[in-house]
């Protein structure tokens, strides 16, 4: 296989995939959505059920008595603020709702004062709901959801931790208080419930914490940025499983695990709850009225004797994919940075990308570096590749000679080939294993940096002032064409044909028009990596002629 094919057929592979995802996803087979069931079908399998007048779809039962009338909250208004050094927070004492999130560190455009809004309420809604149904919970009241009791409507952080107190109690003497609690500089907030029974039975509460999202969104993935928003989540069994908005439509999600988690992702960004991972929980999703998305995370019911208090807490996660905290807070939950099933080799990848930004300090010449360390480390084969591809230009002439001796019979041709190719100790697939071995590796570091968080709106050089999105004048894409260019002319080819001879002359140019939507970053690893080539080339055939064998 001719050496200077080999980036092409690469890159034509990736964009004949490219190609066919974004197909599937507008032209594919569509699942149909059956008749949704009846509520009280949901309440018996112990999921909750949900109403669907918007904020009020919250678990309820048929057998849980009518609460009393509950006092109004403290604050003059049912939304509080709370801003730490991570997040901006509002929360709607209905429930204890968070209602919206913004990112304050992640604008929402380079260079804006705007924050990237994860969760939010209107028509984009996304939000993070929590409360506790069973016999006696709150959430479970025929007369709806509770409110909370707030000191203050605004909450700012100026230690190192802010805990948010919100209570609840009713006339039989139940009282709740919702906690959360921020840490400075995370994005994980603990969400505890204190249940203090000062009743004369026993009461039963069961904890549930669930995402609910609009299901139509503008998009903004496409063939060259594909990129997944949808739920996902974890069970023992399986670590990390997507759950999409078509997958939510077709058919309820339904499944007991210890520990697990659920989560809603979006392009670099997260939000996931994630119960305590010594129980049982159920996982769960929804369709509610083929608007909305539900996935949630309901734990085991807890009953709560006569004078006594107890303590339950779950984690709400809203923020970046960052590998190294997520890994921290549930097991399987930095695979939410998708690198599908070439994690293998890309979350290694990342480490290397991630040291060697370290020490530079640009994640542009982090790209350069490992560029450099993958193309020296393929070197020696790389160079058995030339030297391949060599012989077998030599052996043309031989060849030729065997076709013209045993013609059409080709039992005779292959097995006479095959000795020719033992008595010059040629491999004919020497040039194929560099292309198969670069294949996966060009991928892997292809979602690497796609989906790396870390690589969003980061700075480069002089105009390339964000290496996730395209080049804006296409600097890098044309000297992409021309490496390929350049690369094509320095080895020979076996191809006499005249007409695939022009097609892989007008190749490089083809592939530099698709270069212009591939992220920047992406683009600069190609460039480099075509121009390491050039020079492994001339340092390959200068070290063959050397030694007798031509590379013409």
């Amino acid at each position: 296989m001719e050496s200077q094919r080999s980036f092409l057929i690469i890159g034509l592979a990736l964009v004949s995939f490219l190609l066919w995802q974004s197909w599937q996803k507008d032209y594919g087979p569509q699942p149909v959505v059956p008749v949704e069931q009846q509520q009280t079908q949901e309440t018996s399998q112990g999921v909750p059920s949900f109403n669907d007048n918007g904020s009020e779809d919250v678990p309820s039962s048929d057998s849980v008595p009518a609460a009393q009338p509950v006092a109004a909250a403290q604050s003059s208004n049912r939304i509080i603020e709370v801003k730490t050094d991570t997040l901006d927070l509002r929360i709607d004492l209905l429930g204890g709702d968070v209602v919206s999130a913004d990112l304050l560190k992640f604008p929402v455009e380079q260079g804006s004062d705007i924050p990237y809004s994860l969760l939010r309420s209107g028509n984009g809604l996304y939000v993070a709901q929590s409360g506790l149904i069973g016999a006696q919970g709150p959430d479970a009241s025929s007369s709806g959801r509770p409110v909370y009791n707030a000191q203050s409507d605004y909450y700012e952080m100026t230690g190192d931790t802010l805990v948010i107190p919100l209570t609840w109690k009713n006339n039989q003497g139940l009282s709740v208080t919702k906690t959360f609690t921020f840490t400075k500089g995370q994005y994980d907030v603990n969400v505890s419930y204190s249940v203090e029974n000062g009743t004369g039975s026993a009461a039963t509460v069961q904890p549930y914490a669930q995402l609910k999202q609009v299901m139509e969104f503008e998009d903004d993935s496409n063939m060259f940025m594909p990129t997944y928003r949808g739920a996902a989540y974890s069970t023992e069994d399986d670590r990390y499983q997507k759950y999409s908005f078509d997958e939510i439509e077709d058919d309820n999600l339904r499944e007991t695990t210890k520990a697990g988690w659920v989560g809603m992702l979006e392009h670099y960004f997260v939000s996931a709850w994630v119960p305590s991972q010594e129980q049982t929980n159920t996982l769960y999703s929804r369709n509610l009225k083929n608007q909305y998305a539900v996935i949630g995370v309901l734990s085991p019911s807890e009953s709560v004797a006569p004078g006594e208090t107890k303590t339950l807490a779950s984690t709400l996660y809203m923020g970046p994919k960052d590998q190294e905290s997520l890994a921290k807070i549930a097991r399987g939950l930095d695979l939410t940075v998708d690198y599908g099933i070439l994690f293998w080799i890309s979350q290694p990848l990342f480490a290397l990308l991630t040291f060697l930004h370290s020490l530079v300090n640009n994640w542009g010449v982090a790209i350069i570096l490992i560029t450099i360390v993958v193309k020296g480390a393929m070197y020696w084969l790389t160079k058995k590749q030339y030297e391949s591809m060599a012989r077998m230009r030599n052996l043309a002439p031989k060849m030729q000679q065997l076709k013209d001796r045993f013609g059409d019979d080709r039992q005779k041709m292959s097995q006479a080939m095959m000795e020719l190719y033992r008595k010059e100790k040629v491999n004919p697939m020497g040039g194929c294993l560099p292309l198969l071995l670069q294949m996966p590796i060009f991928l892997a570091l292809y979602w690497v940096l796609m989906e790396s968080v870390e690589l969003r709106h980061a700075d480069f050089v002089l105009w390339i002032t964000d290496l996730s999105t395209k080049d804006p004048y296409f600097v890098l894409p044309i000297l992409t064409g021309a490496s390929m260019y350049l690369l094509q002319k320095l080895q020979p080819t076996t191809i006499t044909d005249p007409m695939q001879q022009k097609i892989m002359q007008w190749m490089p140019v083809a592939m530099s028009v698709f270069f212009l939507w591939f992220p920047a970053g992406l683009v600069l690893y190609w460039l480099v990596s075509n121009v390491i080539t050039l020079v492994q080339a001339k340092m390959i055939y200068a070290s063959m002629e050397k030694r007798g064998i031509s590379s013409k």
